[in-house]
């Protein structure tokens, strides 16, 4: 069996984590790093470029380049938060024929898990690498505040990269994990998760190893990418005053702009000013033009203070659905990379009254934090139970389109409850029962999961049938609805397995296509590996034989000369055999030429020294 692995499938970054011996590691990606971008790129000669590397050239191939995918996980196309990705997005945002949001990239459509995907076989391969082993399995991490279809993406995405998800579990949850492992006190949490993408609360009570949720809440399209464009709007209604240009329909300018106005936020946590200096940005008749201001903390927290101010009412709603004041509070945990501004900390500190705890990474708290959970699945970690929570109201339509909740959020899962419904008609003998997931009151304001009928009632005036609806939540979220007409005794029920807008086909093919190019990816790195190792060593070779070659004999410079011709040909080849072929023929010349510049006997006839030099080491006269 393949190895478990914890994974912060994050807006801006991801981390992985295991649990080995009780201890929890990240696992660092091939250049190191203990996170990865999330970032996807693709170049011109088809090569999928991911993390560091993609987040480099995003510049140059800005059309080309996704970034905050997890955004998009889930939504549809014609969604209030699609369109607002639309307008900063440097990347074409397409509809599917379902109605689903892709994204448009060298001529093809990608659906958001897909891009995932990619993502995740990169981290997948970096912790196959760390712990000489195959990694099979892993629990995902999402927002909180995910519904069921964005949670089924998650998994989809996981499936596609080739990973059995044994779970999804909430981020906030996973840093409350990673905050009390080994902890024994009694206390109840808040954990402030704002990231890259989404802001969650979670209210979490810990007594003798058990983690409860009391309540969780929060907004799924407020993150640090918004503190970003903030920024970036300044910047360029600023260059526009000044020059009466205007930046936006400018693909690479605006790329240039967001990696400017990361930098700037990211000193600003520190600094109290930053500098922003963007040369050549533009150019109008008069010549080029330059973008050199100066913004200053106070600019910029005026710049962010309503996205500051969403973080309010979530706050105090987790607050209330959990029936505790502020005070109440014993720990306040900061998760999540924007957390690290003053402005956010100033307002933690004003709806909890007391200071946050700095004392863990909000960069990797919830990758380690999925890691444990690992380990309690697996019983590595015992005396430590969680308990989770539905995030947003589970029911069905009814009558007038209004939404009828069966189980409200922040129930505690895994959890079941019934209610009993009537028909609307005389003698109807069939019932439709629409499963909805929301908080709106209105039906059609709310997320639609499944569909199904319960037929064969037999036919009474109305209001007469009694069917009775039951939920079940498991201890995974996956719910299960069914209908049971009283009278008769009919059923029909059905599993939610919430569509991620990818049909079971299209997932099978994906994840074939993943593999290919899981393949690819490994040749690729052989190719390149190779060529590596070719050109270091032709470098050698050439140089050494061009100064010891005459101590050659004649057939063997032959044989060096042919081979070095050959290393030369095959420096740009694709095929991995020709290159390994040509490595060992050149791994043989330069032994030749080694063996001869340490050869006694290898100075050529005629030679003569002096007698101070014929009694020096072979390797100094040599």
């Amino acid at each position: 069996m393949g190895k478990v692995i914890g994974i912060d499938l994050g807006t801006t970054n991801s981390c992985v984590a295991i649990l080995e011996g009780g201890v929890t590691q990240i696992v660092p990606n091939k250049e190191g790093g203990r996170t990865t971008p999330s970032v996807v790129a693709f170049t011109e000669k088809g090569e999928r470029l991911i993390g560091q590397i993609a987040k480099r050239q995003a510049i140059t191939n800005s059309a080309n380049t996704i970034y905050a995918a997890k955004r998009l996980m889930g939504r549809k196309y014609d969604s209030p938060e699609v369109e607002r990705a639309r307008q900063v997005c440097s990347y074409e945002i397409t509809e599917a024929a379902n109605g689903d949001c892709r994204v448009r990239v060298r001529g093809r459509d990608y659906s958001p898990p897909e891009i995932s995907a990619i993502l995740l076989q990169r981290l997948k391969l970096a912790a196959d690498e760390f712990l000489g082993d195959e990694v099979t399995e892993a629990i995902i991490t999402v927002p909180a505040y995910f519904d069921d279809i964005q949670r089924q993406a998650t998994k989809d995405a996981g499936k596609i990269a080739g990973l059995k998800v044994q779970r999804i579990i909430n981020e906030p949850t996973a840093a409350a994990l990673a905050y009390g492992l080994g902890k024994h006190e009694n206390e109840r949490i808040a954990v402030f998760d704002l990231g890259g993408g989404t802001f969650d609360i979670s209210i979490m009570e810990m007594a003798d190893g058990v983690f409860e949720v009391l309540s969780t809440c929060g907004d799924s399209f407020l993150g640090g990418e918004d503190f970003d464009q903030r920024i970036v709007d300044w910047m360029i209604d600023t260059f526009e005053q000044e020059t009466k240009i205007d930046l936006r329909p400018d693909r690479l300018a605006l790329q240039r702009l967001k990696e400017a106005a990361e930098r700037s936020k990211c000193e600003l946590s520190t600094a109290t000013e930053s500098q922003l200096n963007l040369p050549f940005i533009a150019a109008d008749s008069t010549g080029p033009k330059h973008f050199n201001k100066t913004l200053t903390r106070a600019k910029f927290e005026e710049l962010v203070a309503d996205l500051v101010s969403r973080t309010t009412e979530p706050c105090q709603k987790a607050l209330a659905d959990a029936k505790l004041a502020p005070e109440e509070i014993t720990k306040v945990l900061l998760v999540g990379g924007q957390t690290r501004s003053p402005i956010i900390i100033n307002r933690v500190r004003e709806i909890f009254k007391r200071e946050p705890s700095i004392e863990i990474n909000p960069d990797e708290v919830v990758a380690i934090g999925a890691a444990i959970q690992v380990g309690v699945l697996a019983g590595d970690v015992k005396d430590l139970i969680l308990l989770d929570v539905i995030p947003l109201a589970l029911g069905i339509e009814t009558r007038g389109g209004l939404f009828t909740k069966l189980l409200e959020r922040n129930s505690t899962i895994p959890t079941k409850k019934s209610l009993v419904f009537t028909t609307v008609a005389d003698n109807q003998q069939v019932v439709e029962v629409h499963v909805l997931q929301g908080e709106r009151e209105i039906a059609a304001g709310n997320r639609s999961l499944a569909k199904f009928e319960l037929v064969g009632i037999q036919p009474a005036p109305r209001g007469l049938p009694q069917v009775e609806v039951t939920f079940e939540v498991d201890a995974d979220g996956i719910v299960s609805v069914s209908a049971r007409d009283k009278m008769t005794g009919l059923e029909q029920a059905m599993r939610i397995t919430p569509s991620s807008g990818l049909s079971a086909s299209e997932i099978y093919d994906l994840i074939e296509e993943a593999n290919r190019s899981s393949e690819n990816d490994k040749r690729m790195k052989e190719i390149i590996i190779s060529r590596n190792r070719l050109e270091g060593l032709l470098q050698n070779t050439v140089r050494s034989f061009s100064e010891f070659g005459w101590m050659l004999p004649a057939e063997d410079q032959e044989f060096v000369r042919n081979t070095v011709e050959q290393a030369r040909e095959t420096f740009s080849s694709e095929d991995p055999t020709q290159m390994r072929y040509t490595l060992e023929l050149l791994e043989k010349a330069a032994r030749l030429i080694t063996d001869a510049m340490f050869r006694p006997t290898g100075l050529a006839s005629g030679a003569t020294h002096s007698q101070e030099e014929e009694t020096a080491p072979v390797s100094e006269a040599s």
